[in-house]
């Protein structure tokens, strides 16, 4: 009993481990963000702690949003994913531990016939029956669990924990990208209501221009041409019309595919002018560290520390393999003495197998595992790299997209006025009516592009949010609890 004892409690030793010391990669890109004259003064932008409320202050926007966090298919696939590294991680980690069974029985059968030949003085044989045997047991074992002298389960739990832990950062990924999706549809579905209803202005204004130039053939005072040249603008905006009804349907589809359910027409934006004010600024602050905290990076970093910790356990199979089989219960054949002290036995069998010839398939496994941590490490710093340039692409916007909105206003309120001129020159008989077409079609154009850029404005927003990676709302989610002792690996 005493040697059972002290075997199991062998097993609560801590061996040496074979795993790399892990060092975080060396990151290939500069400490501070880019400067120059597409950048704003002190541009480093960062999220120290802004959430999407904090950006997108539309209410009907941030309701979208919530709904969206809950309902949408990509994160409850995202959830599920989770759950089943969480639960792959705690069978993982229960080969830390000694499994104990524990199991009781009887067993009885009968031995067949027997005969006893007896004289009892008048020479007749009295032959006995059949013999019948019962037996009852009750016992407690362990059955071949591996004493982790050399760190190898020890190596795998902890890359699965890694994997656990990538796949948690995975969530705040796709929550991160959710949102995102959400504020550039609801923002692209704003601005091709805005283009419908400039199409639909330009209808009404372009039908006025043909009434009044058939009016004009009519009385001999324009040629046809014009009537022609006219019905072209009042055509072309029909036909953007029609094409942007279609468009506004299909931007409306995209979204509640995103939300996961209808949304209804009050939930929605009436043009891009209506949000422009709703949006808000991102403040300076720390350098281009502050990237690690990116839930795409931090996955990468994870699934690098996952690999390196295969590398110990890859190392530690070139080692004996310890198990441990041991038994103890109480056996025997009437019942009320099952527990007695001489019913009483035990056993203990530890084995170990050490490889001499495996073909070379350790060495293969090991430099597997070697190639796997390097492709990972040149993932993760290719992961940030991106990042990087993600976010210097979207600040070299930033620091020039507001002119370019006013560059965009200035010349729509010109050819507004430009437009208003033509048409009373044209009324007058002072200018042809190629001057007023232009004027329209100068219009059009300045209307539509200033739209444009108002998106233009409100996605880059919407770009820096994502590439900046962090969301305190998002990043504040409870995520699943893991199981009792477990740490996780410090970033």
């Amino acid at each position: 009993m005493r040697a059972f004892i002290g075997l199991v409690c062998a097993t609560a030793l801590t061996g040496c481990s074979f795993e790399p010391k892990y060092i975080r990669p060396a990151h290939a890109v500069p400490l501070s963000w880019p400067a120059g004259d597409a950048y704003l003064r002190n541009s480093e932008a960062t999220l120290p702690s802004v959430t999407y409320k904090d950006l997108f202050r539309d209410p009907k926007l941030q309701a979208i949003i919530g709904r969206a966090l809950v309902d949408n298919q990509d994160i409850a696939i995202a959830l599920a994913n989770v759950a089943s590294a969480r639960s792959q991680y705690r069978v993982q980690r229960a080969a830390l531990l000694p499994g104990i069974d524990a199991s009781a029985g009887v067993t009885t059968g009968d031995s067949g016939s027997s005969s006893t030949n007896i004289n009892n003085g008048t020479g007749t044989t009295v032959s006995g029956g059949s013999s019948r045997r019962t037996s009852y047991t009750a016992q407690v074992g362990i059955s071949a669990f591996e004493v982790d002298l050399f760190g190898r389960v020890r190596n795998l739990t902890k890359a699965s924990l890694q994997e656990y832990l990538a796949t948690e950062a995975g969530v705040r990924a796709a929550r991160l990208t959710l949102v995102s999706e959400i504020a550039s549809t609801y923002l692209t579905l704003a601005t091709d209501r805005s283009l419908l209803g400039i199409a639909n202005d330009t209808q009404v204004s372009a039908s006025k221009s043909v009434d009044l130039t058939r009016a004009r053939l009519k009385g001999g005072i324009a040629p046809r041409t014009d009537l022609r040249q006219a019905e072209t603008i009042l055509d072309q905006a029909r036909s953007d019309a029609a094409n942007l009804t279609t468009v506004v349907a299909q931007d409306r589809n995209a979204l509640e595919l995103l939300v996961g359910g209808p949304v209804a027409d009050a939930e929605l934006p009436s043009s891009i002018e209506s949000i422009d004010t709703l949006l808000g600024e991102l403040p300076a602050g720390l350098g281009s560290q502050i990237l690690l905290r990116r839930p795409d990076v931090v996955e990468a970093e994870y699934r690098l520390r996952a690999n390196n910790a295969r590398i110990g356990a890859a190392r530690a199979n070139f080692f004996p393999t310890i198990s441990l089989t041991a038994l103890a219960g109480f056996a025997s054949t009437a019942l009320s003495s099952l527990f007695t002290g001489n019913a009483f036995a035990w056993s203990v069998a530890p084995s170990a197998s050490l490889p001499l010839f495996d073909g070379g398939a350790n060495r293969g496994n090991l430099a597997f595992a070697n190639a796997q941590r390097d492709l990972t490490v040149a993932q993760y710093k290719q992961t940030v790299q991106t990042a990087f340039r993600e976010v210097a692409d979207a600040l070299a916007r930033r620091g020039t997209i507001d002119r370019q909105t006013q560059a965009q206003i200035d010349l729509e309120t010109a050819a507004r006025d430009s437009d208003f001129l033509a048409e009373a020159r044209y009324k007058e008989g002072i200018d042809t009516f190629l001057n007023r077409l232009d004027s329209q079609r100068t219009l059009y154009t300045a209307r539509r592009a200033l739209a444009s850029a108002r998106l233009l404005r409100a996605d880059n927003l919407v770009t820096l949010y994502r590439v900046l990676g962090g969301d305190m709302l998002i990043d504040g989610e409870p995520a699943p609890s893991l199981p009792a002792g477990t740490v996780k690996a410090k970033g």
